[in-house]
């Protein structure tokens, strides 16, 4: 006998429906419905997949351990890989791609932040220097500066 079938035989002398199951695992219908019928392809992969048979057996007070075995037999037996056979590297890939972004974005609010920090210290040092009276540059840079601009109008 198949592991679904089995399954549902035990909801059905429990006398519990799918629905019962649904409320209990908060499994969606369709995948209570695929776990019994064996067609473990539409079932969510890896991880998710194990932890709703584990939630159903729960739920019918079903001992894991070798209700698990029979599962992962089963999913050999159907062509697919182990259960928890997932493939971590393809996973560990996706979680380092999802994670790359996030670090640009927070150069970005670095510099961000170093540029803020830059301009209130200027501001702030621009506004001291004119409470306590003092110009903002040198008198002499200034009128240096002036004296040569205003002198090579005048030559041209």
């Amino acid at each position: 006998m198949a592991f679904g079938e089995q399954l549902r035989r035990e909801r059905e002398q429990r006398g519990m429906d799918v629905e019962a199951i649904c409320d209990a695992t908060k499994v969606p219908v369709r995948h209570i419905r695929a776990l019994e019928a064996g067609a473990f392809r539409e079932l969510p992969g890896g991880v998710f997949r194990r932890g709703l048979v584990r939630s159903y057996l729960g739920a019918l007070g079903l001992e894991e351990g070798s209700w698990m075995k029979l599962f992962e037999q089963s999913c050999r037996e159907s062509g697919m890989r182990e259960p928890g056979d997932t493939d971590w590297a393809t996973f560990a890939e996706n979680v380092s791609n999802s994670r790359g972004m996030p670090r640009r974005r927070t150069r970005l609010k670095w510099a961000g932040l170093a540029a803020m920090v830059s301009i209130l210290g200027l501001g702030g040092w621009c506004g001291w220097r004119l409470e306590t009276h003092q110009s903002l540059l040198p008198r002499h840079l200034v009128w240096n500066s002036l004296k040569s601009w205003v002198d090579n109008a005048a030559s041209r």
